[in-house]
């Protein structure tokens, strides 16, 4: 029901990210031939970074919890497996590698062990992060997930590898694993705090800034805040969706604790985050970055555009989201 958690959380005025405006030229790309390695890489911004890559020529090395795995990824990727549960599992995918792509899918546990072993081997890290730090109240309500990324963060910066954090806002694909399904019902989304807003960034977006990090210089010291390029409310995104589908979709406000109580026991703690962050931003606008386009050199894509293109995942049953 809640995709990208510890990422989901973005909202009030617009800013141009300062590290991105004044970006250093200090990190060394890849070395010729030397792999970067992505872990997370059947996941779904992992698995499109791998794309990425290997669409710019970059040599891939993809670490996988299940050998079988590999059938997913394209043909050339190196696929290792290991587990960030059991540290010592990475050194195989580590050898030779100087960029590392990290998203952490694991407990907390081994943190402290497996950014050693990143710095044992590799000479930078980009890490998929949140933004935590954001001087908004969407970001600063108390988030276990956040704590997290926080607590990672400062593994990787006293670890003396070189760095760059990336910090995506509200995810747009959201929309399909909160609402494709009442959608595709009865084109009703019960849903609370339909006037709270975001700036939806769409998850290519993200994943190409990313790539552009592991393959490009510069970014040593980066810390990039993604968002989409508007504020909007949730009901106005449910609105956008119906405008794409050309039929009405009819937003019903939902009352918190009804929200709550519909929740399954184990995503509660989740709920109640996301609860208190839309209750938050009530009244004020989405906190929306320019860094897409200060990283791409292009507009980041809007809500409707991502809409328009995975309309088929609101109308189809098992409709996806792709990269």
């Amino acid at each position: 029901m809640l995709y990208l958690l510890g990422n989901v959380l973005l909202g009030a005025m617009k800013q141009t990210n300062p590290t991105a405006a004044a970006r250093r030229h200090d990190a060394v790309p890849p070395a010729p031939g030397s792999p970067v390695l992505v872990t997370g890489a059947t996941g779904r911004i992992g698995r499109a970074v791998v794309d990425q890559l290997t669409d710019a020529g970059v040599p891939v090395r993809a670490l996988v919890r299940r050998s079988e795995s590999a059938a997913t990824l394209p043909t050339g990727v190196d696929v290792i497996t290991g587990d960030l549960t059991v540290p010592e599992s990475l050194d195989a995918a580590l050898r030779a590698v100087s960029t590392v792509f990290l998203v952490w899918t694991a407990p907390p546990q081994t943190a402290a062990a497996v950014i050693d072993r990143l710095a044992a081997h590799a000479q930078r890290v980009v890490y998929l992060s949140a933004p935590h730090r954001t001087p908004h109240p969407f970001f600063q309500q108390p988030n276990p997930m956040a704590a997290l990324h926080a607590e990672i963060e400062q593994l990787i910066a006293a670890s003396g590898l070189e760095s760059t954090i990336i910090r995506p806002g509200m995810f747009a694909s959201n929309a399909l694993f909160w609402w494709a399904a009442s959608i595709r019902s009865d084109g009703v989304v019960r849903w609370p705090y339909g006037a709270a807003e975001t700036a939806p960034v769409d998850d290519r977006d993200v994943t190409a800034v990313v790539a552009r990090t592991l393959y490009e210089d510069g970014h040593a010291g980066g810390d990039y805040v993604l968002t989409g390029p508007e504020s909007l409310s949730q009901a106005e995104q449910v609105s956008i969706i119906g405008d794409v589908l050309g039929r009405p979709i009819t937003f019903e406000e939902l009352p918190p604790d009804e929200f709550r109580r519909q929740t399954p026991e184990s995503s509660r703690s989740a709920a109640d985050m996301l609860l208190a962050a839309w209750n938050a931003t009530m009244g004020q606008p989405a906190y929306v970055t320019s860094t897409v386009s200060d990283q791409l050199g292009r507009p980041p894509g809007t809500f409707r555009q991502w809409a328009t293109d995975h309309a088929a995942a609101f109308t189809e049953v098992g409709g996806s989201v792709t990269a």
